[in-house]
């Protein structure tokens, strides 16, 4: 059997305070339902927390209008570190997480009306596709960019889920083939160097850069296809300066985007897959384990430049907790997505703040 893709399941995010967190992106990005929300201990990680399990909150929230999560991630056991340095455009690791909406002029105005840090006005991509940036309260940049295809088109909001990351990287050719091969980012929207006016308005965007913007030619598969939908990644390689690295000297979890993760089936090919590419599993679990509501089986590689993507193989979800009705995945045709009305019941579970 072969892997099959999903989609971008959530971008995880390291907070200060997850609850305040969850509640700016539910009130502006209409993030209001929690799949999970539990305190545990992050004991797999090992490689990536400095060798010492460590305790964590975290809340897995979505917008069932259509598109990936966030997985909102406290430490409990230490405090957060930020980055000793400005981070700035071309550093190396995710910088930028992409969220989908259906109209960008409401979905500006609202973020004006909520007095956010709007980092840009509307401008163009070099293809003319509009979009626009926005900051966090924790220094997290989010690109705004317009979206076609929706999962739950009745649900009132100007604004889909994550669509993908601003990625830097050193070697745009080898990271291409990385996210082609493994990924199925196989079609490339533009590619282009120079000054970008665009990107004016975020923290060194003022430097030479190659970017380049890719989707993929085929169909996600799975379960939640067609929850979680199309998605893009763009490469950011800076020319006139040295890149840092995002997360260097700070631990995963760490504030800051810690990971993008993907909804997968057949992990065991995946992992084979992995291996011949040249990037093994550096973390793994082995067998399903609890996220809370939850259960499945995770694993984490590494992009060539660090990166972490995660793969999470959801054997378990929640379908109306107040009942107690889960579904399992695990018989299922992994090809095949969950029926609508299935994953339209999530709706009960919604939070609106």
């Amino acid at each position: 059997m072969t892997k099959v893709i999903s989609g971008i399941q959530q971008i995880g995010i390291g907070i200060p305070d997850v609850y305040a967190a969850w509640d700016w992106y539910n009130r502006n990005f209409g993030f209001d339902l929690p799949m999970f929300d539990e305190a545990a201990e992050a004991g797999l990680m090992l490689p990536y927390t400095d060798g010492k399990p460590q305790k964590r909150h975290a809340i897995l929230a979505l917008n069932l209008k259509g598109g990936g999560g966030f997985e909102i991630w406290q430490y409990k056991s230490r405090t957060p570190q930020p980055a000793n340095f400005e981070l700035q455009l071309g550093d190396l690791g995710i910088f930028i997480t992409k969220i989908k909406t259906s109209n960008i002029q409401k979905a500006y105005q609202q973020l004006a009306q909520n007095k956010t840090n709007l980092l840009s006005e509307i401008v163009k991509m070099p293809d003319g596709t509009e979009h626009f940036f926005v900051q966090d309260p924790y220094k997290n940049i989010f690109q705004i960019v317009p979206a076609h295809t929706w999962f739950m088109k009745s649900i009132d909001s100007d604004f889909g889920g994550s669509y993908g990351a601003v990625i830097g990287v050193t070697d745009i050719p080898k990271s291409m083939e990385f996210y082609d091969k493994i990924l199925g980012y196989d079609t490339v929207v533009f590619r282009e160097t120079g000054v970008f006016n665009d990107f004016k308005g975020i923290p060194g965007g003022h430097h030479k850069v190659e970017r380049v913007l890719l989707k993929h030619s085929l169909k996600r598969q799975g379960a939640f296809s067609n929850l979680l939908g199309a998605s893009t990644i763009e490469l950011v390689k800076v020319l006139d300066r040295s890149p840092k690295k995002i997360f260097e000297d700070r631990l995963w979890g760490d504030l800051g985007f810690i990971h993008l993760c993907f909804d997968i089936r057949n992990m065991q090919a995946l992992k084979q897959e992995c291996e011949a590419l040249g990037h093994p599993f550096t973390v793994d679990s082995a067998n399903s384990f609890d996220m809370g509501e939850a259960a499945g089986h995770f694993a984490y590689i590494e992009d060539p430049d660090g990166t972490l993507i995660e793969f999470v193989e959801t054997h378990k979800i929640p379908i109306l907790k107040k009942l107690g009705l889960y579904k399992n995945l695990k018989k299922r045709n992994p090809t095949k997505p969950l029926p609508y009305w299935m994953l339209a019941t999530l709706k009960f579970n919604r939070v609106k703040k």
